[in-house]
């Protein structure tokens, strides 16, 4: 059951996250506004990258922990722990030894402004009057007021302590979204890289191999899904979709035999046997060895996955596909060989009957 409170990872919700990300660093480093107020907008951040252990965390810093007479929640403490807010302190026992123990700080980052402004305010009003005393008398002693020495200094220790405490949530802060605001603009770079390559894709697939498109769309359709045996049929379209292309590409021939470090290897070249044919197919398009070599061994390691999984729902079970994660990537990976095989498709693949080769790895 997907929780109530998740946005959906779109690419709206990703861009919104992004610019978000910039507002909340520029209002810190140019202390553009008050620091709960950015741990609010924070807070929205994390709501859309559904981290849910970091919105939390961003609210109770805002807002101050919760507490009970009896201590705090261990639920709580935990999302303290994770915000840097426990500390710990020695304890001096009778007996001479020594006792460690962990303490929560449960201020609320609005309070503590409100009190660094307030301290700062009375350590003015603190300030000794500039007097001069003298006595008439001159074997009177005259002694200076001690005026308000201890308590400046009882403030500006205070003061102290709830900078430190300050500039500790603002590092907390400014380090999670500065991570997160890379992130997303690594993810934003890749995501343009390859929607440029989906677009040369889905364009040539339409002319290439027609049937191939509706496969695309279902894969879409399976992995917006919440259900596991879904995304396991996102993988299997992946698979289809190379068969198809193998179709077109390099139909089923006889198989072939190769001579390899002076013996004799049959090659199958079947129906069943897409990949070879797909990278029969690069051997005879290709002018680099290296282009084979890294594009052949790339479908290699994909069609072995892809036919794991089949083999694995022909047998009723979809354990080979963990994930939506898993899913996500077996598609990418479709989507690059696809386009690596596309550069080297004649414009007329649609209706040319290509002769097989002869001799393939």
């Amino acid at each position: 059951m997907v929780d109530e409170n998740t946005i959906p990872p779109s690419r709206k919700a990703l861009q919104q996250a992004l610019l978000l990300a910039g507002e909340i660093l520029e209002n810190i480093e140019l202390s553009e506004t008050t620091l709960s107020a950015c741990l609010l907008k924070a807070s929205r951040l994390a709501r859309l990258l559904n981290d849910q252990d970091h919105q939390l965390a961003f609210e109770y810093e805002a807002s101050g922990y919760p507490s009970t007479p009896s201590g705090i929640p261990s639920d709580v403490w935990r999302i303290a722990q994770l915000a840097g807010r426990i500390s710990q302190v020695k304890i001096h026992n009778k007996d001479k030894t020594e006792t460690v123990l962990e303490k929560a700080s449960t201020l609320a980052v609005e309070v503590l402004e409100e009190r660094i402004s307030m301290t700062k305010a009375a350590i003015s009003a603190t300030r000794d009057a500039n007097i001069s005393i003298t006595s008439a008398n001159p074997s009177q002693f005259v002694h200076q007021p001690s005026g308000n020495t201890a308590e400046r200094n009882s403030l500006r220790t205070l003061l102290s302590n709830d900078v430190e405490m300050l500039a500790s949530r603002r590092g907390f802060l400014h380090r999670y979204v500065s991570r997160r605001y890379d992130e997303l603009r690594f993810s934003g770079i890749a995501d343009d890289i390859f929607s440029r390559i989906r677009s040369d894709v889905d364009k040539k697939i339409s002319e290439t191999v027609p049937r191939a498109v509706q496969k695309f769309s279902a894969v879409y359709e399976n992995l917006h899904s919440d259900n596991p045996e879904d995304w396991a049929n996102a993988v299997h379209s992946c698979r289809r979709i190379f068969q198809d292309l193998a179709d077109v590409l390099f139909p089923a021939t006889a198989d072939a035999i190769k001579n390899v470090n002076g013996k004799q290897k049959t090659i199958k070249l079947g129906p069943d046997n897409y990949i070879n044919r797909l990278i029969a197919y690069i051997e005879e398009h290709s002018d680099s060895g290296r282009y084979e070599a890294v594009v052949g061994s790339s479908l290699r390691f994909i069609g072995d996955r892809l036919d794991a999984a089949f083999t694995a729902a022909q047998k009723g079970s979809h354990a080979e596909i963990s994930s939506r994660e898993e899913a996500d990537r077996y598609v990418v990976y479709t989507y690059m060989l696809v386009a690596d095989l596309l550069l080297l498709a004649p414009q007329s693949a649609t209706t040319a009957v290509l002769v097989p080769a002869a001799v393939v790895k």
